[in-house]
C-alpha cells in the first residue's frame, strides 16, 4: 500500500461541508499540540503536508488527505484552553457530526503524549470510542523526548492509566527517528483490507 502518493484534498469547517465518504477513512484524533500533524507527515514521508502549528488550537477544520486507496482525516485538536467557548462548541459539533455521519471509518488513531497522564478530554474521547465499539488504536507520541529509564517507567504508568480499555493496541511513536511508524502503517493497512461486515 502506497502511503507516499498523497495530496491535501479538503478542509471542512462545518458538518454540511463534509465531502462524500467514498473511500475508507483513517481518522486522527487527539489533544491540541499532541503531534498529530507530525505523525501524519511521517506516515506519508512529507515535511509539511499536514501543517505543524507553533500555536496549539490552530486546526479548526476537519482536514482530508487523499491517497489512492483511502483518506487520512485530521480532526481538530481538542482541549486548548485559550480558544473561546463558542469556538470550542463549534469544534465539538464538527467532530461529533463527523463521527456520527455514517462514514466509512475503518480506524481511529487516538493520539496521546506519552510524557503526560491522559487528560479528562483524552478519557472522554477514549470512553466514547470504546463504548461505541469504534475501531481504534492508541499512539503514544513524543517517545524520543524521554530517556530510556523514564520511557520504561511511563509505559508501565500508561498501561495502568489505560487499564479500562482492554484489548486496545498501544503503539509508542517518535516523529524524530520514525520508530513506531511501521507498526502504525501495518494497523492502517489491516483495517483497510479487512472486509467490512
Amino acid at each position: 500500500m502506497n502511503f507516499n502518493e498523497v495530496s491535501f484534498e479538503f478542509a471542512a469547517g462545518n458538518v454540511s461541508q463534509l465531502p462524500p465518504s467514498d473511500l475508507p477513512e483513517i481518522v486522527f484524533s487527539g489533544h491540541s499540540n499532541v503531534g498529530k500533524s507530525s505523525l501524519i507527515n511521517k506516515l506519508v514521508q512529507r515535511k509539511a503536508l499536514a501543517r505543524v502549528s507553533a500555536q496549539p488550537g490552530k486546526t479548526a477544520t476537519v482536514n482530508f488527505y487523499r491517497l489512492p486507496e483511502f483518506r487520512l482525516v485530521d480532526l481538530p485538536g481538542y482541549g486548548y484552553a485559550k480558544v473561546s467557548k463558542a469556538e470550542k462548541q463549534r469544534w465539538a459539533a464538527l467532530v461529533e457530526g463527523y463521527l456520527s455521519a455514517q462514514r466509512n471509518i475503518r480506524l481511529i488513531v487516538q493520539i496521546i503524549d506519552i510524557r503526560h497522564k491522559p487528560t479528562k478530554d483524552d478519557y472522554d474521547m477514549l470512553n466514547f470510542l470504546y463504548q461505541s465499539n469504534a475501531p481504534f488504536v492508541i499512539v503514544l507520541t513524543k517517545k524520543d523526548k524521554l530517556k530510556k529509564t523514564a520511557y520504561e517507567k511511563r509505559i508501565d504508568e500508561v498501561l495502568d492509566e489505560l487499564q479500562d480499555f482492554e484489548g486496545i493496541q498501544l503503539i509508542p511513536f517518535s516523529a524524530v527517528d520514525g520508530s513506531g511508524v511501521d507498526d502504525i502503517k501495518e494497523v492502517i493497512e489491516e483495517s483497510i483490507t479487512e472486509e467490512v461486515e
